[in-house]
């Protein structure tokens, strides 16, 4: 039997990384060795017990949603994958046959949903080794490094935050993206890539020199300055067409509807989970603005790999990795991710 090195969370403030037996593989089952796993804000909210994704009630659970690795077996029923193949995998993990899940609603909807990385029965990328079932595993090409691999999940919420869900952007749009954050950064790549003009708001002079990096037109400190007067500045007195909210800011979600043009697109993706926001409701009306929420996304890795591939020699999607740290400093690299969250915004761990 195999065995692995495996960390898992016991309840906030306590990880701790085990060796374990890993059984054996069912015939829809993909045996992954882990190579690349980010970081995300929503592990560190976990690590820190201020979220509610974190299924403390049942815990230990391995964390770690965003990964890449190395096919090494595969189940009896596996032929969409083979050993060697670099795959990474699903967050949102939908049954396929609940009410919501034949309606063709959004995985987030599944009455039986799991999340990869928040519970003891869908376990996430933070070990050696990771076993999955194959329907939610995709190939990524040869060529890429796992770390590229690793920011296909994070890279599909920016990219579904601007094309899912009906959504879209050209080049004669004028894009407002509140935050940069990973996540706000990923909407960035895929906006310019569609040759959008793009307006950054963001307070950390960090987070604005990635923005600047990746090619941000424009970008705004709204601890400084009047966001709604300069992008009115910036986009002629229209606002911005498309409004994107990746910060999970208070501020940022009530003055989204402020720089919004009439007949926008606002997209919000930013975790506001419990809390209310007071907004002017009057310019959602007569603005009629067309709000979508984007929580999860649709069967979109697939896509987003393609995405990534194709726009693959104009960004350096690496360029979103803030910090690194073997597996073995994997309690440094939490810490480090949840202590400087200014500068760390993406910390890799490497196998």
């Amino acid at each position: 039997m195999k065995t692995a090195k495996i960390a898992f969370l016991n309840k906030p403030k306590d990880l701790m990384v085990k060796e374990v037996t890993l059984p054996e593989l069912k015939p829809d089952q993909v045996l992954i060795k882990l190579k690349a796993a980010g970081i995300c804000g929503s592990d560190v909210e976990c690590y820190e017990g201020k979220s509610g994704e974190g299924r403390y009630d049942i815990a230990p659970y391995t964390p770690g949603h965003e990964w890449a690795g190395e096919v090494v077996e595969v189940g009896s029923d596996v032929n969409i994958v083979k050993p060697g193949d670099k795959a990474t995998g699903d967050c949102v993990l939908h049954c396929g046959y609940c009410t919501n899940c034949k309606s063709g609603l959004m995985p987030s909807a599944c009455l039986n949903m799991r999340e990869a990385g928040f519970r003891p029965d869908s376990p996430g990328g933070w070990g050696e080794y990771l076993i999955l079932e194959h329907h939610y595993i995709h190939k990524i090409p040869d060529d890429w490094t796992y770390e590229e691999g690793a920011l296909v999940e994070p890279f599909s919420i920016g990219y579904f935050g601007l094309w899912g869900n009906n959504g879209y952007v050209d080049a004669s749009d004028n894009v407002v993206i509140f935050g940069a954050g990973s996540i706000g950064l990923c909407a960035l790549m895929a906006a310019r890539a569609s040759r959008a003009r793009v307006i950054q708001v963001e307070p950390l002079p960090k987070r604005q020199e990635f923005a600047q990096k990746i090619g941000a037109d424009h970008i705004i400190d709204p601890s400084k300055e009047d966001v709604e007067a300069k992008v009115m500045e910036y986009t002629g007195g229209v606002g911005g067409n498309v409004v994107i909210e990746a910060s999970g800011n208070d501020k940022a979600i009530a003055s989204m509807f402020d720089v919004a043009a009439h007949s926008a697109r606002v997209r919000l993706i930013g975790h506001s989970i419990g809390r209310k926001v007071p907004v002017e409701i009057g310019k959602t009306i007569w603005k009629t603005l067309l709000i979508t929420g984007s929580g999860g996304v649709r069967n979109f890795l697939p896509r987003t790999i393609t995405f990534m591939d194709r726009i693959r020699d104009e960004f350096d999607f690496t360029d979103l990795i803030s910090h690194r740290y073997p597996f073995e400093k994997l309690q440094e690299a939490l810490d480090k991710a949840t202590e400087d969250k200014a500068n760390a915004f993406k910390v890799m761990i490497n196998f």
